[in-house]
């Protein structure tokens, strides 16, 4: 077995260091005011993969030139402008029924069922077990972190 050169070990770390770090801070946007399409290239001329509706919220998987590699709530993955993003943010229910309640403790009356899929404003990207937030209706409350996607 050959060993390896100290200039491999050097390389195979700084990699490591730029995963572990990319891991642990997510990017999460939201589509902007008008629903985008998303390309399976950096470039219009990339193929059509589906219309985003606005306020989606897709994570922001890499950067390059004026264009994000964004994945969604399923893991695909596909590209558009960044100039298509916004900061708001918005997450959706990944769980059969998450119980949206009036106080972030899990004896606190529930104000709305939120089905799976339904979209929710984000009001505190704090996120810790519980994330406040606002569904288009107008009602505000609490989510368990681990019923939603977005954070």
């Amino acid at each position: 077995m050959r060993p390896i050169r100290f200039r491999h070990r050097l390389i195979a770390g700084s990699l490591m260091l730029l995963v572990s770090c990319a891991a642990a801070a997510f990017d999460f946007k939201t589509i902007g005011a008008h629903s985008v399409i998303l390309y399976d290239a950096p470039s219009t001329r990339g193929g059509k993969l589906y219309i985003a509706p606005s306020g989606m919220p897709v994570e922001v998987v890499l950067s390059y030139a004026d264009w994000v590699k964004v994945r969604d709530v399923t893991g695909d993955m596909a590209w558009t402008e960044a100039k298509n993003l916004s900061a708001k943010r918005n997450v959706i229910v990944r769980v059969a029924s998450a119980k949206v309640r009036s106080a972030p403790d899990e004896n606190a009356p529930v104000v709305m069922l939120a089905e799976k899929n339904v979209m929710l404003e984000l009001i505190d990207p704090e996120a810790g077990n519980w994330v406040r937030v606002r569904h288009r209706d107008g009602i505000v409350g609490y989510v368990k972190a681990s019923d939603i996607w977005g954070i």
